[in-house]
Formats: C-alpha cells, structure tokens, sequence
C-alpha cells in the first residue's frame, strides 16, 4: 500500500474525495480523463474570492488505483483538509500562484514534518497563511494601515512583520520575523479559517527544485504527504513559476523587496501610494 492516502478534488457542485487506495486487484476501474472548469464564490471573509480551477481524474502510481466518492460540497474538501492538518499531517494545496504544501504553524509535530519534506534548514524561514486582514495582528507587529492591507490582500504578496510571541517557537526558531501570506484562493482561506489558526505554507517542491503548477509535478512527495487537493493546472496568475512578491515591511514608513516574485510593480504602486519609502 502507498503511505499517500488521500487524494481530493474540488468541484462547484461536488467533491470527489478519492477516499483509499486499493491493491491492483481489488482496484475500481478508473473514469476516464475528465477535464471541468468552475468558478468558486465564498463570501465567508470579507470580500467575495472567485476562482477557476480545472479538474481532472488522476489514476496513481505503482499499480495502485483509487475509488472516487461523492461526498457532497466543497464544504466537506475543507473538512478533510482540517482533519488532516489538525492529527499533525502535512497536505498539498492549490493557491493563487504556484501549489503548496502546509502544516498547522502552531502544529510542533506538523512543523517538523514540513521542514523534513522540503529538506529544508531551519535558518531558512517558512511563512504562514492566514485567512483574513484581521488575523495578521495575532502573529506580527503589524507597521502598515489597514487600508494598506486591503489593497495588497488577498493577493500573491507575503508580507514580512516582527513576529510576535503568539506563533509558534518552532516554527523559524532562530528567525525573529514572519512572512504571512492571505493567498486569493478561496479553499486555503477556508481551510485557514476552519482551523482558527495559521497554516505554515511553502512550495510544493524540495528546497532549490522549481515550483509547481500541476499535482503531477511533485510526484516526488506525494508518499510523505497526509493529502493532495487538486486544483488542476495552476499558472494563469503567475506562469513564470515565480510565487509570492515577498516585501519586508517590518520598519514602519518603510519597505524592502525580499523577492521579485509575480507582483513586485503591483506592490510597489500600492506601497508608494501610501508614501512607504523602499529602503
């Protein structure tokens, strides 16, 4: 059996939770390839996110096949989702620019997990996603107006504060700053609301590999991980792969481009706008 447990898809009408995996012999038979596109509402934060995801059939590897299951809306893909985040599992996500992959930030167990996947050094910081503006002030020292806030959020920018003493001391334990990320993505916003916590969000690849835009792309993971929801075929956002704009705002009145990524005009508009100076 593949330690790979779970496999979920998201649908505007269904979700199809592809629930175990079976031995070859006792495999159903797979659909074929179906390709579907929607748009997905969700009016629960505090403006309304709209995302078009692609969904497909995936058959597994190793001679392993899966049985799809209707259980109901997306509600239920979020449900999943949580209970794998809250039993300490690390689960692949879709989100605004390349797929990711989170754990509970205040999950000890979760956090470790994520570093071992990624390869990853604990000198290299991890940022969180949160789901709305007004979680951000529970785990940084928050420099900026929140007008400020909602001109860049939800969006592809991560946003570096001083971090407080509510997050996690095993999360960037040597690191006295956090990135914290609110993707345009109505799932994770969801997944991150429903857990009432941040999730500790990184790329869904080994640490120097190139980002993802499709689940197929990191195959390589896949045994490690409690999860994967697929989004279908990421990139209309960002298809150079570059992720997130990651910009240091932890000196009041001033901000410091960490990274290019997909937004940095963008940000650096919206920065100026409010008379930020770069330093």
């Amino acid at each position: 059996m593949c330690s790979f447990s779970q496999w979920v898809h998201l649908n505007n009408l269904q979700t199809l939770l592809w629930l175990k995996l079976f031995k070859h012999d006792n495999a159903y038979k797979i659909c074929n390839a179906l390709l579907r596109n929607f748009y997905f509402t969700n009016n629960i934060m505090n403006k309304p996110i709209k995302l078009k995801v692609n969904l497909k059939y995936h058959s597994c590897q190793n001679g392993l096949a899966v049985a799809p299951m209707n259980v109901g809306l997306i509600d239920d893909a979020v449900e999943q989702a949580v209970s794998f985040l809250q039993q300490g599992h690390v689960i692949a996500v879709p989100t605004d620019t390349i797929y990711g992959i989170a754990c509970l930030a205040q999950n000890s167990t979760g956090v470790r997990k994520l570093y071992e996947i990624k390869k990853r050094e604990q000198s290299k910081p991890i940022a969180i996603c949160v789901a709305d503006i007004q979680d951000i002030p529970l785990w940084g020292h928050v420099t900026v107006s929140t007008s400020v806030l909602q001109e860049l959020l939800p969006g592809p920018v991560t946003l570096i504060f001083e971090r407080t003493p509510n997050l996690n001391v095993q999360l960037n334990p040597t690191v006295k700053f956090v990135g914290i990320r609110i993707p345009n993505c109505s799932f994770i916003r969801c997944v991150a609301h429903s857990c009432g916590a941040p999730l500790a969000l990184t790329s869904a690849n080994m640490s120097s590999h190139s980002s993802t835009l499709a689940v197929e792309e990191f195959k390589d993971l896949w045994p490690d991980l409690g999860a994967v929801f697929d989004g279908g075929h990421l990139g209309e956002n960002d298809p150079l792969r570059l992720g997130s704009t990651v910009v240091d705002l932890s000196v009041k009145g001033y901000y410091h481009i960490v990274r290019s990524g997909c937004a940095e005009e963008t940000t650096k508009k919206i920065l100026e706008k409010y008379h930020l100076m770069e330093c």
